[in-house]
């Protein structure tokens, strides 16, 4: 796990990265900049359990991948989930809250994942965990609108205008932030070898 000095803003970014892209590097740098984050952790897991890992690429060369096309020193790559032995995300930040009490998280993730974000285990548990920042992907603008997690946090939606003091939010706490968007996905990027 990445080192945080007390009192930093810190995004976590997770996915599988299978493989990695400039739309990853784009949300990885719109959340820097528009959350106000001191690091960005990129996190690559061992895999989505809501995902085939027939084509999954090994941890090693999605983690080689994503350190070539991150170039900020604000971004730690690392897949210390493997390490913990971990792949649910609500044990994820559980463990990362427990052991970083001092640090204040954000939960990255790109608006594509808000519409199957109530398909994750204990989503709720996520959204009540650490503050959300949902950066805007093709095709997923008007998620904030119609998606479970949308319409069930509802009440506690952030104004994107207040989006760098996201942070100072207790969870559950959530914004969508819109800005330039990639029409590069994994999906596509692989289906193209």
């Amino acid at each position: 796990m990445p080192r945080a000095e007390r009192g930093m803003v810190v995004g976590l970014f997770g996915g599988s990265f299978n493989p990695p892209h400039q739309g990853h590097a784009l949300v990885a740098e719109i959340a820097i900049r528009r959350l106000g984050l001191d690091q960005l952790w990129w996190m690559v897991t061992p895999g989505n359990p809501l995902k085939n890992r027939n084509h999954l690429a090994p941890l090693p060369e999605r983690i080689a991948l994503s350190e070539a096309i991150t170039h900020d020193p604000r971004i730690k790559v690392t897949a210390f989930e493997q390490t913990l032995g971990m792949s649910y995300t609500a044990n994820t930040l559980a463990h990362v809250k427990a052991r970083n009490s001092q640090v204040h998280f954000i939960w990255i993730m790109g608006a594509d994942s808000l519409n199957t974000f109530h398909r994750w285990q204990k989503w709720q548990e996520i959204a009540r965990t650490f503050p959300i920042a949902v950066i805007d992907r093709p095709g997923s603008t008007l998620s904030y609108l119609s998606a479970k997690m949308a319409k069930t946090f509802h009440y506690a939606r952030v104004d994107e205008d207040d989006a760098r003091i996201l942070w100072k939010k207790p969870a559950p706490a959530w914004t969508f932030i819109h800005g330039r968007r990639s029409p590069l996905s994994s999906t596509a990027l692989r289906a193209a070898q």
